[in-house]
Protein backbone atom coordinates (compact mmCIF):
# COMPACT_ATOMS: atom_id res chain seq x y z
CA UNK A 1 0.00 0.00 0.00
CA UNK A 2 1.36 3.72 -1.02
CA UNK A 3 1.59 6.14 1.20
CA UNK A 4 1.08 9.49 0.22
CA UNK A 5 3.55 12.13 2.08
CA UNK A 6 2.58 15.61 2.60
CA UNK A 7 5.38 16.63 0.30
CA UNK A 8 3.64 14.57 -2.25
CA UNK A 9 0.46 16.41 -1.70
CA UNK A 10 2.07 19.79 -1.96
CA UNK A 11 3.54 19.41 -5.57
CA UNK A 12 0.33 17.67 -6.74
CA UNK A 13 -1.23 20.46 -5.77
CA UNK A 14 1.54 22.82 -7.11
CA UNK A 15 0.64 21.07 -10.76
CA UNK A 16 -2.60 21.62 -10.51
CA UNK A 17 -2.54 25.35 -9.59
CA UNK A 18 0.15 26.01 -12.60
CA UNK A 19 -2.17 23.89 -14.65
CA UNK A 20 -4.67 26.05 -13.79
CA UNK A 21 -3.29 29.49 -14.35
CA UNK A 22 -1.78 28.13 -17.91
CA UNK A 23 -5.48 27.33 -18.47
CA UNK A 24 -6.31 31.05 -17.73
CA UNK A 25 -3.88 32.50 -19.37
CA UNK A 26 -4.40 30.48 -22.72
CA UNK A 27 -8.32 31.22 -22.62
CA UNK A 28 -7.32 34.87 -21.54
CA UNK A 29 -4.85 35.43 -25.14
CA UNK A 30 -7.46 33.53 -27.01
CA UNK A 31 -10.27 35.99 -26.47
CA UNK A 32 -10.80 38.58 -29.81
CA UNK A 33 -9.44 41.31 -28.00
CA UNK A 34 -6.68 40.23 -26.64
CA UNK A 35 -3.76 41.77 -28.68
CA UNK A 36 -5.79 44.87 -28.20
CA UNK A 37 -5.49 44.99 -24.56
CA UNK A 38 -1.50 43.76 -24.32
CA UNK A 39 -0.78 46.97 -26.56
CA UNK A 40 -2.86 49.18 -23.64
CA UNK A 41 -2.05 47.99 -20.91
CA UNK A 42 2.05 47.29 -21.49
CA UNK A 43 2.16 50.79 -23.19
CA UNK A 44 -0.35 52.43 -20.34
CA UNK A 45 2.47 51.50 -18.06
CA UNK A 46 5.43 52.42 -19.65
CA UNK A 47 4.04 55.85 -20.12
CA UNK A 48 3.55 56.33 -16.67
CA UNK A 49 6.35 55.11 -15.44
CA UNK A 50 7.99 57.40 -18.17
CA UNK A 51 5.87 60.49 -16.82
CA UNK A 52 7.06 59.36 -12.82
CA UNK A 53 10.91 59.17 -13.65
CA UNK A 54 11.33 61.97 -16.24
CA UNK A 55 9.92 64.17 -12.99
CA UNK A 56 12.18 62.23 -10.66
CA UNK A 57 15.59 61.90 -12.91
CA UNK A 58 14.96 65.78 -13.99
CA UNK A 59 13.93 67.69 -11.44
CA UNK A 60 17.37 68.82 -9.95
CA UNK A 61 18.90 69.71 -13.38
CA UNK A 62 15.55 71.68 -13.69
CA UNK A 63 15.82 73.54 -10.28
CA UNK A 64 19.37 74.56 -11.31
CA UNK A 65 19.17 75.36 -15.08
CA UNK A 66 15.64 76.73 -15.36
CA UNK A 67 15.03 79.55 -12.55
CA UNK A 68 14.37 77.02 -9.74
CA UNK A 69 11.26 75.28 -11.58
CA UNK A 70 11.91 71.48 -10.67
CA UNK A 71 8.76 70.53 -13.18
CA UNK A 72 9.81 72.51 -16.10
CA UNK A 73 10.56 68.74 -17.96
CA UNK A 74 7.31 66.65 -16.81
CA UNK A 75 5.22 69.92 -17.40
CA UNK A 76 6.48 69.85 -21.08
CA UNK A 77 5.69 66.26 -21.40
CA UNK A 78 2.63 65.71 -19.67
CA UNK A 79 1.93 68.85 -23.05
CA UNK A 80 2.97 66.18 -25.35
CA UNK A 81 1.53 63.17 -23.71
CA UNK A 82 -1.88 65.39 -23.87
CA UNK A 83 -1.17 66.23 -27.74
CA UNK A 84 -0.37 62.84 -28.79
CA UNK A 85 -3.17 60.30 -26.51
CA UNK A 86 -6.16 62.18 -28.82
CA UNK A 87 -3.94 61.20 -32.03
CA UNK A 88 -3.65 57.88 -30.73
CA UNK A 89 -7.26 57.32 -29.82
CA UNK A 90 -8.21 58.49 -33.47
CA UNK A 91 -5.67 56.84 -35.15
CA UNK A 92 -6.52 53.65 -33.64
CA UNK A 93 -10.71 54.00 -35.19
CA UNK A 94 -9.93 55.34 -38.73
CA UNK A 95 -10.39 53.25 -41.33
CA UNK A 96 -7.72 51.78 -43.09
CA UNK A 97 -8.07 53.25 -46.09
CA UNK A 98 -7.72 56.64 -44.51
CA UNK A 99 -4.30 55.50 -42.72
CA UNK A 100 -3.25 54.40 -46.07
CA UNK A 101 -3.53 57.98 -47.27
CA UNK A 102 -2.00 59.36 -44.11
CA UNK A 103 1.11 57.23 -44.77
CA UNK A 104 1.71 59.35 -48.30
CA UNK A 105 1.16 62.58 -46.29
CA UNK A 106 3.79 61.29 -43.64
CA UNK A 107 6.34 60.35 -46.59
CA UNK A 108 6.46 63.83 -47.97
CA UNK A 109 5.64 65.75 -44.73
CA UNK A 110 8.75 64.04 -43.09
CA UNK A 111 10.58 64.33 -46.13
CA UNK A 112 9.93 67.86 -46.18
CA UNK A 113 10.97 68.45 -42.91
CA UNK A 114 14.21 66.71 -42.57
CA UNK A 115 15.25 68.69 -45.67
CA UNK A 116 14.33 71.83 -43.79
CA UNK A 117 17.42 70.78 -41.01
CA UNK A 118 19.75 71.49 -43.74
CA UNK A 119 18.62 75.77 -43.75
CA UNK A 120 18.35 78.35 -41.48
CA UNK A 121 15.69 76.94 -39.47
CA UNK A 122 17.80 73.81 -38.75
CA UNK A 123 19.38 73.87 -34.96
CA UNK A 124 22.81 71.87 -34.13
CA UNK A 125 21.94 70.05 -30.82
CA UNK A 126 24.64 68.14 -29.15
CA UNK A 127 26.91 68.23 -32.28
CA UNK A 128 23.91 67.22 -34.52
CA UNK A 129 21.71 69.03 -36.84
CA UNK A 130 18.59 67.16 -36.32
CA UNK A 131 15.98 69.75 -35.17
CA UNK A 132 13.51 72.14 -36.21
CA UNK A 133 12.89 75.58 -34.58
CA UNK A 134 9.53 77.20 -35.11
CA UNK A 135 10.21 80.48 -33.73
CA UNK A 136 10.31 79.38 -30.03
CA UNK A 137 12.34 76.53 -28.26
CA UNK A 138 9.23 75.44 -26.64
CA UNK A 139 8.46 74.67 -30.96
CA UNK A 140 11.18 72.83 -31.07
CA UNK A 141 10.91 69.38 -33.21
CA UNK A 142 13.09 66.21 -34.10
CA UNK A 143 11.89 65.58 -38.02
CA UNK A 144 13.89 61.90 -38.21
CA UNK A 145 11.27 60.80 -35.26
CA UNK A 146 8.09 60.79 -37.76
CA UNK A 147 10.50 59.65 -40.33
CA UNK A 148 9.89 56.89 -38.27
CA UNK A 149 6.57 56.75 -38.67
CA UNK A 150 6.41 57.60 -41.99
CA UNK A 151 8.49 54.45 -43.06
CA UNK A 152 6.26 52.29 -41.37
CA UNK A 153 3.47 53.92 -42.38
CA UNK A 154 3.82 54.16 -46.42
CA UNK A 155 5.96 51.21 -46.43
CA UNK A 156 2.94 48.86 -44.87
CA UNK A 157 0.91 50.46 -47.64
CA UNK A 158 3.14 50.36 -50.83
CA UNK A 159 4.24 46.68 -50.03
CA UNK A 160 0.59 45.63 -49.40
CA UNK A 161 -0.51 46.93 -53.26
CA UNK A 162 2.55 44.56 -54.41
CA UNK A 163 2.10 41.56 -52.08
CA UNK A 164 1.55 39.47 -55.58
CA UNK A 165 4.51 40.56 -57.16
CA UNK A 166 6.79 40.69 -54.37
CA UNK A 167 7.99 37.37 -55.39
CA UNK A 168 10.22 39.47 -57.83
CA UNK A 169 12.90 41.54 -56.88
CA UNK A 170 12.22 44.41 -59.20
CA UNK A 171 8.99 44.91 -57.43
CA UNK A 172 10.07 44.14 -53.44
CA UNK A 173 13.13 46.92 -54.18
CA UNK A 174 11.24 49.34 -56.13
CA UNK A 175 9.79 52.15 -54.87
CA UNK A 176 10.10 50.64 -51.48
CA UNK A 177 14.08 50.68 -50.96
CA UNK A 178 14.94 53.92 -52.35
CA UNK A 179 12.22 56.08 -50.52
CA UNK A 180 12.90 54.49 -46.79
CA UNK A 181 16.64 54.62 -47.61
CA UNK A 182 16.53 58.34 -48.80
CA UNK A 183 14.81 59.23 -45.17
CA UNK A 184 17.46 56.96 -43.82
CA UNK A 185 20.23 58.88 -45.70
CA UNK A 186 18.90 62.42 -44.93
CA UNK A 187 19.31 61.57 -40.95
CA UNK A 188 22.68 60.39 -41.66
CA UNK A 189 23.87 63.28 -42.57
CA UNK A 190 22.55 64.87 -40.15
CA UNK A 191 24.77 63.16 -37.93
CA UNK A 192 22.16 61.05 -36.36
CA UNK A 193 23.94 57.62 -36.26
CA UNK A 194 21.63 56.19 -33.83
CA UNK A 195 18.32 57.28 -35.32
CA UNK A 196 19.63 55.96 -39.26
CA UNK A 197 20.18 52.70 -37.49
CA UNK A 198 16.76 52.49 -36.16
CA UNK A 199 15.22 53.24 -39.36
CA UNK A 200 17.24 50.52 -41.43
CA UNK A 201 16.41 47.95 -38.39
CA UNK A 202 12.70 48.91 -39.15
CA UNK A 203 13.23 48.38 -42.97
CA UNK A 204 15.27 44.87 -42.79
CA UNK A 205 12.12 44.10 -39.75
CA UNK A 206 9.02 44.58 -42.71
CA UNK A 207 11.54 43.08 -45.41
CA UNK A 208 12.00 39.78 -43.03
CA UNK A 209 8.06 39.94 -42.88
CA UNK A 210 7.45 39.61 -46.58
CA UNK A 211 10.28 37.29 -47.06
CA UNK A 212 12.97 39.19 -49.04
CA UNK A 213 15.48 37.22 -50.45
CA UNK A 214 18.98 36.94 -48.70
CA UNK A 215 21.06 38.58 -51.36
CA UNK A 216 18.88 41.90 -50.28
CA UNK A 217 19.73 41.10 -46.92
CA UNK A 218 22.97 40.68 -47.56
CA UNK A 219 23.58 43.76 -49.75
CA UNK A 220 21.68 45.99 -46.86
CA UNK A 221 24.24 45.04 -43.96
CA UNK A 222 27.22 45.51 -46.02
CA UNK A 223 26.24 48.77 -47.52
CA UNK A 224 25.16 49.77 -43.50
CA UNK A 225 28.53 48.39 -41.77
CA UNK A 226 30.30 50.47 -44.44
CA UNK A 227 27.79 53.88 -43.50
CA UNK A 228 28.63 53.24 -39.75
CA UNK A 229 32.11 53.13 -40.67
CA UNK A 230 32.36 56.13 -42.26
CA UNK A 231 30.34 57.60 -40.32
CA UNK A 232 32.23 56.77 -37.19
CA UNK A 233 35.51 57.26 -38.69
CA UNK A 234 34.72 60.86 -40.13
CA UNK A 235 33.76 62.19 -36.28
CA UNK A 236 36.56 62.56 -33.70
CA UNK A 237 33.91 62.30 -31.40
CA UNK A 238 32.17 59.11 -32.47
CA UNK A 239 35.76 57.61 -32.43
CA UNK A 240 36.75 58.83 -28.88
CA UNK A 241 33.09 57.09 -27.93
CA UNK A 242 34.27 53.54 -29.96
CA UNK A 243 37.49 53.35 -28.49
CA UNK A 244 36.05 54.23 -25.01
CA UNK A 245 33.67 51.36 -25.57
CA UNK A 246 36.62 48.98 -26.21
CA UNK A 247 38.22 50.44 -23.05
CA UNK A 248 35.86 51.51 -20.28
CA UNK A 249 39.02 51.90 -17.72
CA UNK A 250 40.43 54.81 -19.88
CA UNK A 251 39.13 58.64 -19.78
CA UNK A 252 36.86 57.88 -16.85
CA UNK A 253 36.37 62.12 -16.41
CA UNK A 254 36.24 62.13 -19.93
CA UNK A 255 34.07 60.24 -23.09
CA UNK A 256 33.83 57.40 -20.22
CA UNK A 257 32.37 59.56 -18.15
CA UNK A 258 28.73 59.23 -18.24
CA UNK A 259 28.85 55.01 -19.03
CA UNK A 260 31.14 54.54 -15.65
CA UNK A 261 28.63 56.60 -13.57
CA UNK A 262 25.87 54.86 -15.40
CA UNK A 263 26.94 51.27 -14.36
CA UNK A 264 27.56 53.06 -10.64
CA UNK A 265 24.07 53.96 -10.57
CA UNK A 266 22.64 50.65 -11.77
CA UNK A 267 25.08 48.86 -9.25
CA UNK A 268 23.90 51.45 -6.28
CA UNK A 269 20.30 50.21 -6.83
CA UNK A 270 20.21 46.58 -5.60
CA UNK A 271 17.54 44.48 -5.39
CA UNK A 272 15.11 47.26 -4.43
CA UNK A 273 16.36 50.26 -5.46
CA UNK A 274 17.21 53.57 -3.07
CA UNK A 275 13.39 54.36 -3.13
CA UNK A 276 11.34 56.76 -5.67
CA UNK A 277 12.96 60.00 -5.94
CA UNK A 278 16.12 58.87 -4.26
CA UNK A 279 18.53 58.99 -6.76
CA UNK A 280 22.64 60.18 -5.83
CA UNK A 281 23.61 60.46 -9.48
CA UNK A 282 21.22 62.18 -10.58
CA UNK A 283 22.32 65.74 -8.48
CA UNK A 284 24.64 66.75 -11.51
CA UNK A 285 26.42 63.40 -11.96
CA UNK A 286 24.79 61.83 -14.44
CA UNK A 287 23.59 64.80 -17.34
CA UNK A 288 21.40 62.47 -19.57
CA UNK A 289 19.83 61.29 -16.40
CA UNK A 290 16.04 61.99 -17.92
CA UNK A 291 16.82 61.57 -21.52
CA UNK A 292 19.52 59.29 -22.69
CA UNK A 293 20.44 57.35 -19.05
CA UNK A 294 16.76 57.29 -17.67
CA UNK A 295 17.20 53.21 -17.13
CA UNK A 296 20.37 53.88 -15.31
CA UNK A 297 17.85 56.17 -12.74
CA UNK A 298 15.01 53.35 -12.83
CA UNK A 299 17.66 50.76 -11.50
CA UNK A 300 19.08 53.06 -9.01
CA UNK A 301 15.44 53.88 -7.45
CA UNK A 302 13.81 51.12 -8.22
CA UNK A 303 16.36 48.29 -8.14
CA UNK A 304 16.39 44.76 -10.32
CA UNK A 305 12.67 44.43 -9.31
CA UNK A 306 11.75 47.61 -10.90
CA UNK A 307 14.68 47.11 -13.97
CA UNK A 308 13.13 43.66 -14.69
CA UNK A 309 9.24 45.01 -14.63
CA UNK A 310 10.83 47.56 -17.19
CA UNK A 311 11.88 44.56 -19.64
CA UNK A 312 8.72 42.75 -18.88
CA UNK A 313 6.45 45.26 -20.67
CA UNK A 314 8.65 45.96 -23.53
CA UNK A 315 8.48 42.02 -24.11
CA UNK A 316 4.80 41.85 -23.53
CA UNK A 317 4.35 45.12 -25.74
CA UNK A 318 6.63 43.02 -28.55
CA UNK A 319 4.85 39.78 -28.40
CA UNK A 320 1.67 41.64 -28.87
CA UNK A 321 3.07 43.12 -31.98
CA UNK A 322 4.64 39.98 -33.14
CA UNK A 323 0.97 38.15 -32.76
CA UNK A 324 -0.70 40.91 -34.06
CA UNK A 325 1.42 40.77 -37.35
CA UNK A 326 1.13 36.74 -37.05
CA UNK A 327 -2.79 36.62 -36.94
CA UNK A 328 -3.47 39.24 -39.22
CA UNK A 329 -5.36 38.67 -42.57
CA UNK A 330 -4.64 41.78 -43.94
CA UNK A 331 -0.97 42.34 -46.16
CA UNK A 332 -1.14 46.31 -45.02
CA UNK A 333 -1.69 45.35 -40.80
CA UNK A 334 0.77 42.80 -40.92
CA UNK A 335 3.64 45.06 -42.12
CA UNK A 336 2.37 48.06 -40.50
CA UNK A 337 2.87 45.94 -37.36
CA UNK A 338 5.87 44.60 -37.77
CA UNK A 339 7.31 47.89 -38.49
CA UNK A 340 6.31 49.50 -34.97
CA UNK A 341 7.13 46.84 -33.11
CA UNK A 342 10.66 46.44 -34.59
CA UNK A 343 10.94 49.82 -34.19
CA UNK A 344 10.10 49.79 -30.38
CA UNK A 345 12.04 46.84 -29.71
CA UNK A 346 15.57 47.93 -31.80
CA UNK A 347 15.54 51.61 -30.31
CA UNK A 348 14.99 49.78 -26.66
CA UNK A 349 17.54 47.62 -27.33
CA UNK A 350 20.08 49.99 -28.30
CA UNK A 351 19.34 51.98 -25.37
CA UNK A 352 19.69 49.69 -23.24
CA UNK A 353 23.04 47.64 -24.18
CA UNK A 354 24.25 51.75 -24.27
CA UNK A 355 23.24 52.32 -20.44
CA UNK A 356 24.44 48.72 -19.34
CA UNK A 357 27.62 48.96 -21.28
CA UNK A 358 27.85 46.51 -24.20
CA UNK A 359 27.40 49.19 -26.65
CA UNK A 360 29.30 52.31 -27.45
CA UNK A 361 27.32 55.84 -26.60
CA UNK A 362 24.33 56.51 -29.17
CA UNK A 363 22.11 59.65 -27.77
CA UNK A 364 18.81 57.08 -28.68
CA UNK A 365 16.25 57.31 -26.19
CA UNK A 366 13.66 54.37 -23.90
CA UNK A 367 10.53 54.42 -26.08
CA UNK A 368 7.76 56.25 -24.19
CA UNK A 369 9.97 56.71 -21.24
CA UNK A 370 13.09 58.82 -21.76
CA UNK A 371 11.74 62.76 -21.70
CA UNK A 372 11.44 64.14 -25.26
CA UNK A 373 8.15 66.11 -27.01
CA UNK A 374 8.90 64.66 -30.48
CA UNK A 375 9.75 61.46 -29.24
CA UNK A 376 6.73 60.82 -27.64
CA UNK A 377 4.48 62.48 -29.97
CA UNK A 378 5.84 59.44 -32.60
CA UNK A 379 5.82 56.93 -30.12
CA UNK A 380 2.02 57.53 -29.54
CA UNK A 381 0.86 57.79 -32.91
CA UNK A 382 3.05 54.54 -33.70
CA UNK A 383 0.56 52.87 -30.81
CA UNK A 384 -2.15 54.32 -32.52
CA UNK A 385 -1.26 52.44 -35.70
CA UNK A 386 -0.61 49.18 -34.09
CA UNK A 387 -4.04 49.36 -31.98
CA UNK A 388 -5.70 50.03 -35.24
CA UNK A 389 -4.48 47.07 -36.37
CA UNK A 390 -4.98 45.11 -33.31
CA UNK A 391 -8.97 46.39 -33.79
CA UNK A 392 -8.66 44.56 -37.13
CA UNK A 393 -7.51 41.32 -36.45
CA UNK A 394 -9.91 38.94 -38.14
CA UNK A 395 -11.91 37.95 -34.53
CA UNK A 396 -11.29 41.19 -33.14
CA UNK A 397 -13.14 42.61 -36.48
CA UNK A 398 -15.95 40.44 -36.10
CA UNK A 399 -16.62 41.54 -32.67
CA UNK A 400 -16.32 44.62 -33.33
CA UNK A 401 -18.53 44.43 -36.06
CA UNK A 402 -21.58 43.07 -33.95
CA UNK A 403 -21.54 45.29 -31.42
CA UNK A 404 -21.57 48.51 -34.12
CA UNK A 405 -24.69 46.06 -35.57
CA UNK A 406 -25.65 45.87 -32.39
CA UNK A 407 -25.83 49.53 -31.74
CA UNK A 408 -27.12 50.75 -35.02
CA UNK A 409 -30.31 48.43 -34.89
CA UNK A 410 -33.31 50.05 -34.41
CA UNK A 411 -35.13 48.89 -31.19
CA UNK A 412 -38.63 47.58 -31.28
CA UNK A 413 -41.29 48.18 -28.24
CA UNK A 414 -44.44 46.64 -27.95
CA UNK A 415 -48.01 48.82 -27.37
CA UNK A 416 -49.96 47.48 -24.50
CA UNK A 417 -52.87 49.37 -23.55
CA UNK A 418 -52.07 52.85 -25.51
CA UNK A 419 -48.78 52.82 -23.64
CA UNK A 420 -45.32 51.57 -25.23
Amino acid sequence: MAITTSDDTRTAGARVSSAALLGHLRSALERPMASHHLVTAASGLLLALGMMMVLSSSSVYAYVNFGGDSYYFVKRQIVFLALGLPMAWVLSRMKLGALRVLGWLALFGSMLLLVLTYTPLGVNVNGNRNWLELGTSFLRLQPSEFAKVAIVLWGADVLARKEKLLDQPKHLVLPYLPMTMLLALLVMFQGDLGTAMVLVAIILGVLWMVGAPKRIFAALLLAGVAAVGFMVVRSPNRVDRFLGFLNPEADRLGVNMQPSIGIEAIASGGWWGLGLGASRQKWGSLREAHTDYVFAVIAEELGLFGSLAVLALFLVLGYAGLRIALRSDLPFCRYLAVGVTTWFMFQALINLAVVLRLGPVMGVPLPMVSYGGSALLANLIALGLLLACARNEPAAREVLTGRRNRQSKPRLTTVVGGRP
